[in-house]
């Protein structure tokens, strides 16, 4: 379970566990405690050639255009072996065949930095897990079908499968003794019935489908569609193979990720187990679970998520996250240790004005490494258990790729070394390690691309806000071709979230923007992580409103500096973004067009309508809608309709419950009824957190916004544009 408020970023969806238990943090934001998911699957992955081979797509041609999607590879969850010496990562690729990313698993010496295949080739395969002595490797493979738990002999052994399960497998945690494996599946339950269709069907008839009936308050989930009935639990399995023993049972989901005791004995894990767990969708508790015997014990007992629990090597602490929960839209983890049964709980990071994730231990027990984002970048700390703090590795990118967030992931060995995903803003994550003091880059995944195209530098911009003087941080990338003093269009790209993070990262999106002869600015306003958290409290039950101001001064400075042409300005943004670019056009006419995506533009219906209904009101708003209309219309982009001259153009995915379709199609029938002109664009079955998953799609959506914004440039020429785009 992920400690976190439930967001809606674009390309990196967090949410949390909640009354559905359908934590998922989407692969666009990696981590190494994610569940275990396949990806869309390719007819054939042929992972160790690239979309691109023997095409002359990448000859002469510098700039980067959107075919050149299907050539970008990513590295995520690095593993690194218990003794150091190997990496097994997780490579994705995009299959030009079937338009999905792919998934294998690669293995990387860490002297030598050679690499080796060892899963994918004929299905995806993620999740990797390393025994403790290493010898063994763990994993979730569709070469079976359905993601199923797999293990590999690493010493000139097979690959065997484990299981048949029906639902995937997540949170693979190995036992200390290498005997067994935990995980988290979902175990499917009946669904709720009422009355029955005629009994006297004729023989060979063809009647309508049954009725649906749901009763869940959360019925359906972005990325997952209508809500299968059951609840996810816990197994354990022998890793030899054998019959799966499930250790948890009740009308609750049992999160991971599993944490083991260093005996073996005992499991911990994290769970809202209140009766009103549907309606108190940040709640939970750490437990114990007796593995031999079932019996459950309840560590933990407050008002608030205790989350992540991780037991140190010798077992006499447990690491976790949480916080209290005070009704706001966001909060920090805090970082705390209490002993094995529940007692002298301390919160180690009470003055740390950051939010530590993904916390494991170190080798001797006296610290915890965790990861933590400051000023739109991301870093591994060490936080000793006197809650001294050092940082101990930085650059950790792999956010996503269509947009520049925050993001990463790291896992240790047990002397310490640290492999991590690490990248640069013209750089997409590769697998790196971080031992003796140094860094090292282990892979060169996009060697041939970085070659030969052109990619637009990216530089750090700051502006004090006009609205109160906070400082504003973004980041401003350039044409590939561009000339110091010349002043080129500026398109402000607005993150989603809102409590999320743009930085110096590699963005697909923002590049093709770039050499379509765009300035591209990624600003960080008031609500947006990083920045501590009284920074993202700025926008607590008051959003939009003061980032508006923050974002125009950024947009002024852009503007001061001599890059930005103050007469050709553009916005876009997507998710919490599209709600600001819908705000602003609302409130100024300085934006010659605008691009909103996935945005919510009324409170009322997306309160009601979205796959979070416990948590929108409650936590965003402060009311429901029937207690407060006043407030969700003060904060709707919707009320602002009547003021917008913009040319608007909407965009959404068919299958978006996050930010539900219905939200931008309300916009887009304003805006025709005002004159206004817009175009609705839908991309096919792409959901909230899926928008830009499908290369084809990715690449055709900003395309579509290039498009749009080149028809109201001034001195724009329709042949000229037309064949920059191709």
């Amino acid at each position: 379970m992920t400690v976190r408020k439930l967001i809606f970023v674009g390309a990196s969806l967090l949410a949390v566990q909640a009354q559905t238990g359908i934590a998922r943090e989407t692969p666009a934001r990696s981590t190494q405690e994610r569940p275990v998911e396949a990806p869309g699957r390719s007819a054939d992955p042929a992972p160790m050639s690239g979309a691109a081979a023997g095409s002359d797509r990448s000859g002469p041609e510098r700039r980067f255009t959107g075919a050149d999607l299907f050539d970008i590879a990513i590295a995520s969850d690095p593993q690194i072996s218990p003794d150091g010496r190997r990496i097994a990562y997780v490579r994705q690729t995009n299959d030009a065949m079937s338009d999905r990313a792919v998934s294998s698993i690669w293995l990387v010496d860490t002297r030598t930095g050679r690499e080796t295949p060892i899963a994918g080739r004929n299905g995806d395969a993620f999740g990797p897990r390393w025994s403790p002595t290493g010898d063994r490797l763990a994993y979730a493979s569709t070469e079976a079908g359905g993601p199923q738990l797999w293990v590999r002999w690493m010493e000139g052994g097979e690959a065997v499968r484990l299981t048949g399960l029906p639902t995937s497998p997540s949170n693979i945690a190995w036992s200390p003794d290498g005997r067994s494996i935990a995980y988290t599946m979902l175990v499917k339950g009946e669904a709720p019935k009422l009355g029955a269709a005629p009994a006297n069907k004729p023989e060979g008839a063809e009647w309508a489908e049954p009725l649906e009936i749901r009763d869940l308050l959360t019925y359906r989930a972005d990325g997952r569609g209508y809500i299968e009935p059951g609840f996810e639990k816990i197994f354990v399995v022998p890793a030899t193979g054998g019959a799966p023993r499930q250790i948890t049972f009740g009308r609750y989901h049992d999160s991971g990720p599993l944490s083991w005791s260093p005996d073996g004995s005992t499991l911990y894990f994290a769970a809202n187990r209140r009766p009103d767990w549907e309606s108190d969708p940040l709640e939970s508790e750490v437990y114990a679970i007796d593995v031999a015997t079932a019996g459950v014990r309840q560590l933990t007992d407050r008002d608030g998520p205790d989350a992540n629990p991780v037991a140190s090597p010798d077992g006499r602490l447990i690491a976790y996250l949480g916080f209290d929960d005070a009704l706001r839209a966001y909060e920090d983890n805090d970082l705390y240790v209490m002993n094995r049964d529940g007692s002298d709980i301390r919160n180690l990071t009470v003055d740390w004005d950051y939010s530590p994730a993904s916390i494991r231990w170190d080798a001797d027990g006296r610290g915890i490494y965790a990861q933590y984002d400051i000023r739109g970048e991301t870093r591994v700390a060490r936080i000793a258990l006197d809650g001294s703090v050092r940082d101990v590795a930085e650059g950790l990118s792999g956010g996503g790729l269509d947009r520049p967030y925050t993001g990463g992931s790291f896992t240790v060995s047990d002397n310490d070394a640290i492999a991590y995903t690490g990248g640069t803003a013209t750089r997409p994550a590769e697998v790196q390690l971080r031992r003796g003091g140094e860094s090292r880059i282990l892979t060169d995944l996009n060697r041939s691309l970085r070659t030969v195209k052109s990619f637009g530098e990216v530089r750090r911009i700051a502006a004090r806000s006009s609205h109160d003087g906070l400082e504003i941080e973004g980041w401003l990338t350039l044409p590939p071709d561009y000339v110091e003093g010349q002043r080129v269009p500026l398109i402000l790209e607005i993150h989603g979230g809102p409590f999320a993070a743009y930085g110096p990262h590699f963005s697909t999106d923002n590049q093709l923007y770039a050499a379509a002869g765009y300035a591209v600015l990624s600003a960080n306003p008031r609500g947006s992580t990083s920045y501590g958290e009284d920074f993202a409290h700025g926008i607590d039950k008051a959003y939009p409103g003061n980032d508006y101001f923050d974002l125009m001064s950024i947009v002024d400075r852009a503007i001061a500096l001599g890059i930005a042409d103050p007469d050709q300005l553009f916005v876009t943004g997507g998710s919490g973004g599209g709600v600001l670019t819908s705000w602003i056009v609302g409130k100024t006419n300085r934006f010659k067009a605008a691009a909103t995506q996935k945005p919510v533009i009324n409170w009322t219906t997306q309160a009601l309508t979205a796959d979070g209904p416990a948590f929108f009101g409650k936590y965003w708003i402060g009311a429901q809608p029937w207690e407060d209309p006043e407030a969700y219309w003060r904060r709707s982009p919707l009320s602002l309709v009547g003021n917008v001259e913009t040319p608007t153009l909407v965009v959404v995915g068919s299958e978006d419950y996050r930010t539900p379709v219905s939200e931008s199609e309300q916009y887009y029938t304003a805006l025709r009824l005002r004159g206004v002109p817009t175009a609705l664009v839908k991309v096919p079955g792409a959901s909230h957190g899926s928008f830009a998953a499908r290369p084809s799609q990715s690449a055709a959506k900003t395309s579509a916004i290039l498009a749009w914004f080149d028809r109201y440039k001034a001195g724009w020429d329709r042949d000229e544009a037309s064949e920059r785009r191709d």
